[in-house]
């Protein structure tokens, strides 16, 4: 028997892409189009007779009656357009559809409702100025922790820092407690990275994310003694510079990271601070008396009080401040990623937290117009990024958390960014319905420019995830570049690099091993390369949104949408039932291309698709010229 979509995707649509708003970033002032999809209906109570929409202006609801636009609609289904005044810095909004089973009905981010709902799900268009970049959403983000990534033949001549513990480059990682931990030195350096840029570039990859290359007492670097120079142990400020534009040569550009949160004990304004209480810097932290307050009570991380505002001025608004500094011509950087943004400037009854974010930005854009600045967050985001601060995050609750929920291994589950309870084994519905609980509490703006990522240097590896599993880490990569958002990619897991989380997930890159040795998987490089290529090729997977077709325990099937094109991404975790579709309801798809994997059984009538194990599949179509899906036109219900 043929499993029923556990979804009813066939059902009004909208959300914040360019196929349903005119503009994702207007102005104050500007006027926008906003269209809603509504199948028509094969029975008398299904019937949509009036579309509103209901936005607040100045927080009072206000009603724009919707007109069908009759250049987009057809016989299969109705678009519904209305113009909305971007009158306030937020624009939130959802539709109201008079008729259907009970006479009325909302549609908000989080689906189709048949009784009231909060407003914390409205559709939101951000008006920034100045508007977030457009480069991010093409982007495709390599992590590299600068320790464990390559190695010069001028680190062979440095010393090691004072407080490290020497190891050869394919010495295992030390993971015992206590011991080295983050004292353990391979000697990765900055112009190693130079050196290893062809693999980047080969990957797809067109930004490298580097973790903190100011000097600290550890092999991360989050403890930086002084945000004013390149660690001498990475290069020193020549290697960044030497760095940058051997990346901007290759079309590649380069984010550092930045810990507005916290510095080292050991940094130049701490150590002021602690023996001169009559200095400016003594105001950077919080104490009470010789104590000083620090991140999660980690002594060696004193924490950072932006009430200061000489703090401010070093940081932000000084041309010659940390943030400006380094995305001039001393460092040459694109942008930052901010480390544990969610807690900056927030301490007991203080929370500045939006006035960093907002100060970091304009610091950031002042300093070079197109920068990009991405917070790391690791919960629910929706308070914190509203469209003045930071340009987007990195998704670990919207995608990574769901993501290890469908493929982390049962009999071997991970721990989850020091959540006390294993990753619990989860299928399909409940997945789509996290990603989109998320996902309908920001803004599509923001939502699309937020890296999504299957781990990073702080999470176990995707391979230990799966169970070494080289299919379902192919997997986790389908998903990773085919939702919507910037793909992020940790350096080696593209060639199957193990490691649980801390730092047996931070091993040194296995280059004795490329190309096919017993440390690299080639096949699953290539598998890489494939998915960074079809979707740099495909404007509906980069940019496109998001209508959820189909979701049970092993499969989900979703689709991407464009104004000039379809893609319909079909992804398994093992063998399931067929599940057919009617073409009807794809129009355009008899004309497109099987991009990835089987594409299934198609012909006039329907689409079957069908898995026998993990795997990817993909097809990619040309939208009709009129711009409409076709729908059989379910009755309206909910989600």
């Amino acid at each position: 028997m043929t499993a029923q979509p556990a979804l009813d995707w066939v059902r009004p649509h909208h959300d914040g892409s360019a196929l349903y708003v005119s503009t994702e970033t207007p102005k104050l002032g500007e006027r926008v189009t906003v269209w809603l999809r509504v199948p028509r209906s094969h029975t008398v109570d299904g019937v949509v007779e009036r579309v509103s929409v209901r936005v607040l202006q100045d927080g009072e609801p206000r009603f724009e009656r919707a007109v069908v636009d009759q250049g987009r609609s057809d016989e299969h289904e109705t678009w519904w357009r209305a113009d909305l005044l971007a009158r306030n810095r937020v624009v939130s909004y959802r539709w109201l559809l008079a008729g259907g089973p009970v006479g009325w009905a909302w549609v908000n981010g989080a689906g189709v409702h048949l009784r009231d709902v909060p407003d914390a799900c409205d559709f939101r268009i951000v008006v920034a100025d100045p508007p977030a970049p457009e480069w991010p959403l093409d982007a495709f983000v390599y992590q590299i922790f600068p320790d464990r990534f390559a190695r010069s033949a001028a680190a062979e001549h440095r010393p090691a820092p004072e407080w490290a513990v020497p190891a050869r480059w394919d010495d295992p990682v030390d993971i015992s407690r206590p011991g080295p931990g983050g004292r353990q030195f391979f000697g990765g350096d900055l112009d190693g990275i130079v050196e290893r840029l062809d693999h980047v570039a080969e990957l797809g990859a067109d930004v490298v994310y580097l973790t903190p290359f100011f000097p600290g007492r550890s092999n991360h670097r989050y403890d930086a003694h002084t945000f004013t120079r390149v660690d001498p142990a990475l290069g020193g400020d020549e290697a960044l510079r030497r760095l940058t534009a051997a990346a901007h040569a290759r079309g590649i550009r380069v984010l550092g990271d930045f810990t507005s949160n916290h510095t080292g004990v050991t940094h130049e304004w701490f150590v002021t601070a602690r023996t001169d209480p009559s200095s400016p810097e003594r105001g950077f932290y919080f104490f009470d008396g010789d104590r000083y307050a620090a991140w999660l009570d980690v002594p060696s991380l004193p924490k950072l009080d932006h009430s200061s505002p000489e703090l401010r001025r070093r940081l932000f608004d000084d041309p010659r401040g940390v943030v400006r500094k380094w995305l001039g011509p001393d460092g040459g950087l694109d942008g930052w990623r901010v480390d544990v943004a969610n807690m900056t400037g927030r301490f007991w009854a203080t929370d500045l937290h939006h006035r960093v974010a907002r100060d970091l930005r304009l610091a950031s854009v002042e300093a070079r117009p197109d920068a990009f600045v991405v917070a790391e967050h690791c919960h629910d985001v929706s308070t914190d990024l509203v469209g003045d601060g930071w340009h987007g995050v990195m998704n670990y609750m919207g995608f990574t958390r769901p993501l290890w929920t469908w493929l982390a291994d049962p009999a071997d589950p991970p721990e989850f960014l020091g959540q006390p309870v294993p990753v619990p084994r989860l299928g399909g519905a409940a997945v789509a319905e996290a990603i989109d609980d998320f996902g309908a509490r920001i803004a599509w703006s923001l939502r699309t420019r937020s890296f999504n990522l299957v781990g990073s240097h702080d999470t176990s590896r995707v391979h230990t995830l799966v169970g070494g599993d080289p299919r379902l880490v192919e997997v986790a990569a389908g998903l990773l570049f085919t939702m919507p958002g910037i793909p992020m990619v940790t350096y080696g897991d593209e060639v199957g690099m193990p490691g649980r989380f801390g730092e047996d997930g931070r091993r040194p890159m296995p280059w004795a091993d490329a190309g096919g040795g017993p440390r690299w998987d080639e096949s699953l490089h290539a598998a890489y390369r494939r998915l960074a290529a079809l979707r740099r090729e495909s404007v509906a997977l980069r940019r496109g949104g998001l209508r959820w077709v189909y979701a049970a325990a092993d499969v989900l099937v979703y689709l991407r949408e464009a104004p000039q094109e379809s893609a319909l991404v079909h992804v398994a975790r093992a063998a399931h039932d067929p599940i057919r579709i009617a073409t009807a309801d794809l129009p355009g798809i008899l004309g497109g291309r099987v991009a990835l994997g089987d594409g299934g059984e198609l012909d006039a009538e329907r689409l079957i698709l069908r898995a026998s194990g993990p795997g990817t599949h993909v097809r990619v179509w040309p939208r009709p010229g009129r711009g409409s899906v076709a729908s059989s036109g379910r009755e309206l219900g909910r989600r």
